[in-house]
């Protein structure tokens, strides 16, 4: 029977949904357990929301000052100490966890499965390639543990409402000392997070100019969503590239994604297959971007925007 191990992702104490979209990873391979683990200088917090996660068996914690910040060449070598009672690793095909995973999976001597985002058995997994116009079926040697990073876009997050046991576990890996941190340099915001978001406003070239995006953020705010943008608005400087969507960007995957003089080139489209409702709009009717669309308006974004701000406007009053 598999044995998973599903490293826990958190940022300021609180725990990434991301985790629970590994978890639902996880569960597709119907294993004996699924433990997580918490690395943190101050793990109790993060523990506490791992451990209401269904399906969690245990939620194994380490507190040491040197895991303050997620440095995956400090937090490697405690893991592959951990992952040794274990037949799979899992971590999130987020930034985290694409920073991580492949450091483990060196140190375990195994090669790493990425972007998994199905499970056929325990070592048979789909993993989407060429921007996502194919998805290839790999197999991991039977005999070696499984490292994997999930793509979260193709996962639910596990439902809540479990009741795992907290246990502290001791380490003994001597940790680098060659890598630091420095400094954490992130735009501050009070919209959602764009990788979590359940709405996103997304806008591209279309819209003109980064004073023309104004009208994004505040399309946005009316709709409590998290603000995204094409790789032409990041490269045209209209917005800094922590808010591209697509291959090279972000891939994410909310219950509304509205797409805002966005054109659709391929890799943009990667980024957003997995949304549950896709609106766009674009004064081009021939646009690529409605081909996946399930509303699509055609027009000029400036007047359509404003009497669609309007009628947000009328129906909450």
């Amino acid at each position: 029977m598999s044995k998973v191990l599903v490293i826990a992702e958190h940022l300021n104490g609180k725990l990434n949904a991301a985790t629970a979209k590994t978890v639902s990873a996880a569960l597709a391979l119907k294993p004996e357990a699924i433990d997580v683990l918490v690395l943190s200088d101050a793990p109790d917090a993060v523990a506490t929301a791992a451990a209401q996660i269904a399906g969690v068996t245990k939620v194994l914690t380490s507190a040491n000052a040197a895991n303050a910040h997620a440095i995956a060449q400090v937090l490697a070598p405690q893991i592959v100490e951990i992952a040794k009672n274990y037949s799979h690793v899992f971590g999130p095909s987020t930034t985290f966890g694409k920073d991580l995973m492949p450091c483990v999976a060196a140190l375990l001597g195994v090669g790493q499965v990425s972007d998994l985002m199905a499970v056929e058995s325990p070592t048979t997994f789909k993993r989407p390639m060429y921007a996502g116009n194919a998805i290839v079926t790999v197999e991991a040697p039977a005999d070696h543990i499984v490292v994997a990073t999930v793509r979260t876009a193709s996962w639910p997050e596990a439902a809540t409402g479990g009741g795992a046991a907290v246990e502290a576990v001791s380490v003994s890996a001597a940790l680098p000392t060659h890598t630091r941190f420095v400094e954490l340099a992130a735009g501050k915001s009070d919209r959602p997070d764009l990788q979590s978001a359940k709405r996103v406003v997304s806008g591209g070239r279309g819209v003109g100019s980064a004073e023309n995006f104004k009208i994004i953020y505040d399309l946005a705010d009316k709709l409590g969503a998290a603000v995204g943008a094409s790789r032409a608005a990041v490269d045209a400087g209209y917005v800094p590239n922590e808010l591209q969507v697509g291959q090279t960007g972000k891939i994410i995957a909310p219950d509304l994604y509205v797409a805002i003089g966005i054109s659709g080139a391929i890799q943009h489209l990667t980024g957003i297959k997995d949304a549950g409702t896709i609106v766009a709009i674009n004064k081009d009717g021939d646009a690529p971007i409605f081909e996946i669309t399930d509303v699509g308006l055609v027009g000029d974004l400036f007047q359509i925007l404003p009497e669609l701000a309007g009628m947000l406007a009328s129906s909450t009053n």
